[in-house]
């Protein structure tokens, strides 16, 4: 049954250049009709997926910190009621370093928000221009110190392998960010995205990308420094001091259920996939016509569960138990994976593995994408 529970608000105040995710600039918003709209969709999916407590619950856009905090209250209030919350329950919220939204840090910690993942990408003004962004690094960190005040736990993003970025530069803001104290990081490298702003521009040739082995340079100091301080890499690219991993990632990355409301929100749940309407008003149309935003949803196959599972699986720096995997989907090891690709990437120290687990090495980890599609058997989609 899922314990995992994400609620996508898909409106920013301003598109981000390399943005790729379901965001959405309108002229207002009727939290109203948003309210009934998400309410609705939850009670769908409680009553599917019901019957053990949220042990996380996640508000991911878009900007959730644009949502006003009695909406979030009313939203976490009904989870509630419909499945529970277990004791401990880590509830977190993507929020913009605005002094707008900073101003409303204690009231969304009243409301129940108890953890919050600031979206901050740079420490330096020039960069927070080229991103596209709309504070600057003042800003960002008396939103920060505020963030830091309203909540125990606490994570921020950087960008990095920027365009023509220098080791040293990234060294500094790298030192800058970890002085900082907080007990979980998201250092995520520029990558240029179809459909972006970003993408035009390089295709025009007003900037190149950094060069792959420049970036890769800067993840291996990235995993370095960020070790050495206390917060390891746990997944490719989020580091944490340990026990301040953000359990609702894991649900992701250990394949388990979740539930997904909201425009363009994905959930996996009892052996399927599903997908909500990604325009906002089409959304509202179809909860209100079915009672849910779902767009289309399948039943997934043993083989391509196991093959998802795979896939963010390896992601995480402890790696896949292929024991554990083989018997939840009933496949055999040589079905998982592509043995000759196991034995040419481990030859590499590109992967590491035991008798019981299969991990990426750091040396694989730039990677990633291209080693996993070469590791993950095609035959699982049709197993």
């Amino acid at each position: 049954m899922a314990r995992a529970l994400y609620i996508h608000w898909p409106f920013c105040a301003k598109k981000c250049p390399y943005c790729d995710f379901n965001s959405h600039v309108r002229d207002a918003v009727d939290v109203a009709v948003w309210q009934k709209a998400l309410i609705c969709d939850m009670k769908y999916e409680a009553a599917l997926a019901g019957g053990e407590p949220l042990t996380s619950i996640f508000f991911g856009g878009g900007t959730p910190s644009l949502m006003p905090p009695s909406l979030v209250g009313k939203l976490l209030q009904k989870a509630q009621q419909l499945w529970g919350f277990s004791e401990d329950i880590e509830i977190t919220l993507e929020a913009n370093p605005s002094s707008v939204e900073a101003a409303n840090f204690a009231d969304l910690a009243s409301a129940g928000v108890n953890r919050v993942s600031l979206g901050i990408q740079s420490l330096q003004d020039d960069a927070l221009q080229f991103l596209g962004r709309l504070h600057d690094v003042k800003e960002a960190l008396q939103a920060l110190e505020t963030a830091q005040q309203s909540f125990n736990r606490l994570s921020f993003d950087l960008i990095y392998a920027r365009p023509g970025q220098k080791e040293e530069n990234w060294r500094s803001e790298l030192s800058q960010a970890l002085s900082f104290g907080t007990s979980h990081l998201s250092l995520y490298q520029l990558t240029i995205e179809p459909g972006t702003r970003f993408q035009t521009e390089v295709r025009l040739g007003n900037f190149s990308p950094l060069a792959d082995d420049p970036a890769a340079e800067l993840f291996a100091m990235t995993q370095e420094m960020t070790e050495a301080a206390g917060l390891p890499a746990y997944e490719t690219s989020n580091h944490a001091k340990p026990g301040e991993e953000s359990r609702h990632n894991l649900t992701y990355w250990k394949y388990e259920d979740y539930c997904g409301i909201g425009p363009g929100a994905h959930g996996r749940r009892q052996k399927q996939a599903q997908e909500r309407h990604k325009r906002p008003e089409a959304y509202l149309k179809a909860v209100e016509d079915h009672g849910n935003g779902i767009k289309f949803q399948q039943d997934l196959s043993s083989g391509e569960q196991a093959s998802e599972a795979l896939l963010m699986g390896l992601r995480l720096t402890s790696g896949i138990d292929l024991g554990t995997l083989e018997n939840r989907f009933v496949i055999q090891r040589d079905e998982l994976l592509v043995p000759a690709k196991l034995e040419l990437y481990e030859s590499l120290g590109m992967i590491w593995r035991d008798d019981k687990r299969l991990g990426v090495t750091h040396k694989g980890r730039p990677l990633l994408d291209g080693l996993l599609a070469e590791l993950v058997s095609d035959r699982l989609v049709s197993a």
